[in-house]
């Protein structure tokens, strides 16, 4: 979702990321591994993934409660190959467990020019763009993808969900320019920002969520459990979310199809999610600088085509992207105020200072 009347208050950044942090070590993570949950899901709120950032904290520390994730996993590498590594997440948090994991694929790819690691027995890991990302800072393309932890969406033609909304992202390195970051969902529209506008009592776009009884559209977000979501693309879409799902799910010997335990049911002790992230060292090919110049001189391109009559601007995959962090930096990141309401019970449930209240 976007910044919008919706939202009625910024809250500061720091104040965001440290109310997650106490938040996470109330609930049994150590202070490092909270410090770097808390970072992921900050990115996205700067990014503008509104629903993967702070807005999944209800959530996860309903999970955390349970027991149903290990707080002190032992995050390792089962399988290590010359461009490759599958790593086994030992049910962690996603955002831990993927922040390693793209890290280490960056390490590969100085060593190899590539490299591709899959994840096994990880979890939701929120915003896809915050691992795709994480190669940008050595000069390199990244590419993430994952298996959803629900399944959502049918297969093209059916009326049973068995696939994920499984995500995408590719980010790629430019010179002046913002770097070139594509974030999407493979339905119309992401769990999150459906769930988003359930939260907020509005009423869903028309074509984002089809009856399973007749195919006929639901925008009420109280409907949601008689429905399933719309791929994105038609055919296309369910296409890509089976290959993407097979490549973060069964190659990592993860979870997918019938297998999937959703990772809402309290029953869901362990999800076995799977992912998968791809670093690609550009220097391989040709100089950094050379690319990033290429990059640019085809973004100006693009952005100033020809545009249709009442487009004001033409959009290029990372240039919104940059402006909302260095907005969401300066100025706050916006929350509606029933987030705010919810955010500050949980803390008072916790034991730690509201959200309102964190310097």
């Amino acid at each position: 979702m976007s910044d919008s009347s919706a939202f009625s208050q910024r809250i500061p950044a720091a104040a965001i990321q440290g109310f997650m942090r106490d938040a996470f070590c109330a609930c049994g993570l150590p202070a490092d591994d909270a410090a770097i949950t808390a970072a992921a899901m900050l990115d996205a709120d700067l990014s503008g993934s509104d629903a993967h950032g702070v807005f999944r904290l209800p959530g996860y520390v309903r999970t955390l409660k349970r027991g149903h994730i290990n707080v002190r996993p032992d995050i390792r590498i089962i399988e290590r190959g010359p461009a490759t590594a599958l790593i086994d997440g030992d049910n962690g948090m996603g955002h831990l467990v993927m922040t390693y994991a793209a890290n280490k694929a960056v390490e590969i790819a100085r060593e190899a020019g590539l490299g591709w690691v899959g994840v096994r027995r990880s979890n939701h890991a929120g915003a896809a763009s915050t691992y795709a990302a994480i190669p940008l800072a050595h000069g390199m393309v990244g590419i993430y993808s994952a298996v959803s932890g629900s399944n959502f969406m049918a297969p093209w033609g059916g009326a049973e969900p068995l696939l994920g909304t499984n995500p995408i992202a590719v980010a790629i390195p430019a010179g002046k320019e913002a770097p070139m970051v594509l974030d999407i969902a493979t339905s119309v529209a992401s769990n999150g920002s459906i769930r988003a506008y359930a939260l907020e009592g509005k009423p869903m776009p028309e074509g984002w969520v089809i009856s399973r009884a007749d195919g006929k559209p639901i925008t009420d977000g109280r409907r949601l459990e008689e429905g399933m979501f719309v791929p994105l693309g038609g055919y296309k879409g369910s296409g890509l979310a089976l290959v993407l799902g097979l490549l973060a799910g069964p190659l990592n010997r993860a979870a997918f199809g019938r297998d999937i335990r959703d990772s809402n049911s309290e029953q869901a002790r362990e999800t076995n999610t799977g992912q998968f992230v791809i670093a690609l060292d550009v220097a391989r090919f040709l100089p950094l600088d050379q690319f990033g110049a290429e990059v640019d001189r085809h973004v100006r391109d693009l952005a100033s085509s020809a545009r249709l009559p009442g487009v004001d601007e033409i959009r290029i995959p990372g240039q919104g992207r940059k402006a909302r962090r260095e907005d969401r930096q300066k100025n706050g990141v916006p929350l509606s105020a029933a987030l705010i309401r919810q955010l500050d019970e949980l803390g008072r449930s916790l034991g730690i200072s509201p959200l309102t209240e964190h310097g």
